[in-house]
């Protein structure tokens, strides 16, 4: 059996009933598991995770997608995380049973259906990416919703789906394939976001920093903490606990202390085994010493 996982980040995180009628859309589709979502008000932001049989899974992130489209005006639109729309990235995850030029194919599909019904522009990114300097959704998202306009009139960056004019109402949308990646965040007190911003700057891959570590400064300000806001691409090349011991070592001397990290959505259970292998000096911990792995089987 084919097994295929959506995780969309939607640009809503506070107005919960705004977020229940997206996620609604999820819940009602057959064949589908809705798995997890998570609201963020500081950026403003909704990541819905759930899988299911492709085709179905497909239907859901439509239908998701459109309801979010329907009420979701990016024109009154503030947050902390980067976004290029309503609909800001819809990636779609093989598990089991498919490759990944099968996950790539079906979100070329949906993200045409969209474009089309949505009336925006859609792009394709990673392994969907029509061209290599789509690769990086940080790529396709320069400029973010305010630079849109300027985005589109831009040669070479035309949609590859939908509309190829600024909808101001929807933004534009980015869809494609991947492999798993961990949405991990660590929040530091007091409140310096220059250091937070120059922290991240250092850590990540573009910067020289971590292979796989994708990294921003942003300020939490209900919270009153800042955030290291990270994607790790390839928890294999960059474990949770690299990226915490890296902080951990920015952060001395400088009047900062980690108050607490977070997972946005799910982790594969390996990452996880991986912190207790490396912070309890477990080299040798396997995975089938943990009884949920023979569970699952």
């Amino acid at each position: 059996m084919k097994i295929l996982e959506c995780v969309p980040n939607f640009s809503e995180g506070r107005d919960e009933s705004k977020v229940e009628q997206i996620v609604e859309e999820v819940r009602k589709t057959s064949g589908v598991k809705l798995l997890d979502y998570f609201s963020d008000p500081d950026h403003n932001r909704t990541v819905v995770t759930f899988l299911g049989e492709p085709a179905a899974v497909k239907e859901a992130a439509l239908r998701a997608s459109l309801k979010a489209l329907e009420i979701i005006d990016m024109r009154a639109h503030r947050g902390g995380h980067p976004r290029l729309g309503a609909v800001d990235v819809v990636p779609f995850v093989p598990v089991r049973g498919m490759d990944m030029s099968e996950a790539a194919y079906l979100s070329q599909e949906m993200g045409r259906e969209l474009g089309e019904a949505g009336q925006l522009p859609v792009y394709f990114y990673a392994e969907a990416a029509t061209d290599p300097k789509r690769k990086k959704l940080a790529d396709i998202r320069k400029g973010e919703y305010e630079g849109l306009k300027e985005k589109l009139a831009t040669p070479g960056w035309g949609p590859d789906a939908g509309l190829s004019v600024f909808n101001p109402r929807s933004g534009a949308a980015v869809v494609g394939a991947r492999m798993p990646l961990i949405a991990f965040n660590v929040n530091l007190r007091p409140p310096k976001l220059d250091q937070a911003r120059l922290i991240a700057r250092k850590i990540r891959e573009s910067s020289g920093g971590i292979p796989s570590v994708q990294a921003l400064g942003l300020e939490l300000k209900e919270k009153g903490m800042v955030q290291v806001s990270m994607n790790l691409t390839d928890y294999r090349r960059a474990s949770i606990s690299t990226v915490v011991e890296a902080i951990r070592r920015e952060t001395a001397g400088k009047g900062l202390e980690i108050a607490e990290c977070e997972v946005v959505g799910l982790v594969p259970m390996e990452a996880l085994v991986d912190v207790v292998r490396e912070y309890l000096k477990m080299p040798e911990l396997d995975m089938k010493q943990i009884i949920e792995t023979h569970l699952l089987e």
